[in-house]
């Protein structure tokens, strides 16, 4: 649900900040002064199209953000997971910046996501349905996914087999058409893989061969640097005339004939002891080192031709020997299925007769489960237009293609079926597109009757409703109003109305209002307490002059909605 609104210089509004709670709230209030505007600040977080028209006058910004908790919702908490987007804390953070230059910055808890991203996520959070949007509803191409919410356990699990069942098809499919209609890029790869498996081959490399011949010819390269480095150490410490060892070892006898005297001469003589037996060590390896080092010109030319082979065939195959392997491994086992063509042919064909006959299975024991469903909908849905007065309203969810057509040819990630939402609005008239349906109070009803079903399956944790009352009064206006609330106790509802019997119905009601500070218009967002809403559902009653009358009328239509309320809470 949303908690928490900033807006800051986006339209008329300078800086705003707002708290919702759970249940339904309405947004009332003067002609202008920004109901809309919030609901169009939300609607830029669920990733709408956004323009530097937005932005107040006088600044360079606007800056959007909003705190939603996740209620468990299952579909967000995948597509953050999807994205790398953390979500430890069940909440979720957007914010998005729009600058005078047209450019928009989108973060989701702090994490930076482009428009696409963001407009996938929010609309797993948020709903928002206007007068001329309905969204999903209004969009056949999503009527099927709709169908699979409303069904239960065991049809999802029949899409989650089937797509299993459809990715493998694919995957076998696409590798099969490859080898079947590519005979002439078969032919090139086949010798390309023929020329690099032999080159590979022919260099015979041996792990850790490079970093052993690279330390070898190191060594070549500075054999003089070493040799006279070998020599002048060895003669100072070992040398024919006088040398360091020699005298370190006078030093040794003179100190030896100190050590009963104090322990501080004992342990220096100790440590000069210590140092000329490593010295003469030392010096022992320096003149074995002197004795095996020579200098061999071909060596060197022969490690660096091999130095270079390995190099090509890195620049090739990869950066490493290891890797160059690898590689070897994987082209040697492509020409292998190559070079066994017709057997490796035989093989997927068997493979794709097998995967096409257990897709249609499965693709057809799914459809099956989503005519059934779709049967329990549309019952629903009659039982939900009766109450909105619409009782001769027929809504029906029409499938285009019957079980037995089904062939692997026509199938799509969601199975084999192409269906789409229809409905009569008068007894007589044949069905038509729910997409095409004429506008108006009616197909207000009718998107309510769909949202007060499918909000108990979709998971949408907000729903906003924006004037969707429009063109309806009477007892159809407490019928839409009960409508709304029926959303409202499973998902939170915003909802811009003019209406007082949705007003009255409301857990919560925001009025907004404006003033004009500085000769710039302001815009207040104020929390009604129980005086002030039936003083505000009375001006909606009557206009500009409240009577005692329409105070009454306000009262009595809360009273009602109270009851109705309670009612609706036991039903769900």
């Amino acid at each position: 649900m949303l908690q928490e609104l900033t807006i800051k210089d986006f339209a008329i509004i300078q800086d705003l900040n707002l708290s919702f709670n759970r249940g339904m709230t309405v947004l009332t209030g003067e002609t202008g002064a920004g109901k809309s505007i919030i609901i169009d600040a939300v609607g830029l977080l669920a990733g709408g199209r956004g323009s530097s028209e937005f932005i107040r006058h006088g600044a360079t910004k606007c800056v959007l953000e909003a705190l939603f908790s996740l209620d468990g919702n299952p579909g967000t908490y995948e597509l953050l997971k999807t994205y790398g987007i953390d979500s430890d804390e069940d909440t979720v953070i957007i914010q998005r910046d729009i600058h005078r230059s047209g450019k928009s910055v989108c973060r989701i808890n702090g994490r930076l996501v482009t428009i696409a991203i963001l407009r996938l996520i929010g609309e797993s959070i948020i709903d928002i349905h206007g007068q001329n949007e309905h969204q999903e509803l209004m969009n056949p191409e999503r009527h099927l996914s709709m169908l699979d919410q409303f069904g239960d356990k065991e049809l999802f699990l029949l899409k989650k087999s089937y797509q299993e069942t459809y990715t493998r098809y694919r995957q076998v499919k696409k590798a099969y058409d490859k080898w079947q209609n590519g005979e002439q890029e078969l032919a090139q790869r086949l010798d390309m893989l023929q020329y690099q498996t032999n080159e590979i081959e022919m260099a015979e490399l041996l792990d850790g061969e490079e970093e052993e011949l690279l330390e070898e010819k190191n060594l070549l390269l500075n054999y003089q640097k070493i040799m006279s480095a070998l020599s002048i150490s060895y003669d100072v410490l070992q040398g024919d005339d006088v040398n360091g060892i020699d005298l370190i070892g006078n030093a040794m006898t003179e100190m030896s004939s100190l050590e009963d005297i104090d322990d501080k001469f004992k342990n220096l003589s100790e440590a000069i002891s210590s140092s000329y037996f490593q010295l003469q060590e030392a010096a022992s390896d320096i003149l074995r080192e002197l004795d095996q080092m020579a200098y061999d010109e071909d060596r060197l030319n022969e490690i660096e031709k091999r130095l270079e082979i390995i190099k090509q065939l890195k620049r090739k195959y990869g950066d490493s020997i290891g890797e160059i392997k690898s590689y070897y491994e994987k082209i040697a086992a492509e020409l292998e299925q190559i070079l066994n063509r017709e057997n490796h042919l035989t093989n997927m064909t068997d493979e794709l007769a097998r995967l096409s006959e257990e897709l249609v299975k499965r693709g057809s024991q799914l459809s099956k489960k989503r005519r059934k469903v779709a049967k329990d909908i549309e019952q629903s849905i009659h039982e939900q237009l009766k109450e909105l007065y619409m009782e001769k309203v027929v809504f029906e969810v029409q499938f285009f293609k019957t079980v037995a057509t089904f062939s692997s040819e026509g199938a799509h990630e969601s199975g084999f079926d192409e269906v789409e939402f229809y409905i009569a609005t008068n007894m007589g008239e044949p069905l038509k597109p729910l997409a095409k349906v004429a506008s108006g109070g009616e197909l207000s009803r009718m998107m309510l009757a769909m949202k007060t079903i499918f909000s108990k399956s979709q998971g949408i944790t907000s729903i906003i409703f924006d004037e969707v009352d429009t063109g309806v009064s009477g007892r159809v206006a407490q019928a839409i109003a009960n409508k709304i609330y029926m959303v409202a106790v499973h998902s939170q509802v915003l909802c811009i109305t003019h209406l007082p019997q949705v007003a009255a119905m409301a857990d919560n009601h925001l009025y907004i209002s404006k003033s004009i500070e500085n000769d710039r218009t302001k815009t207040h967002v104020n929390a009604l307490e129980t005086a002030e809403k039936i003083e505000e559902i009375a001006r909606m009653l009557a206009g500009t002059e409240i009577t005692k009358l329409t105070l009454e009328h306000a009262k009595e239509l809360t009273v009602l909605a109270k009851t109705e309320r309670q009612k609706q809470k036991q039903i769900s």
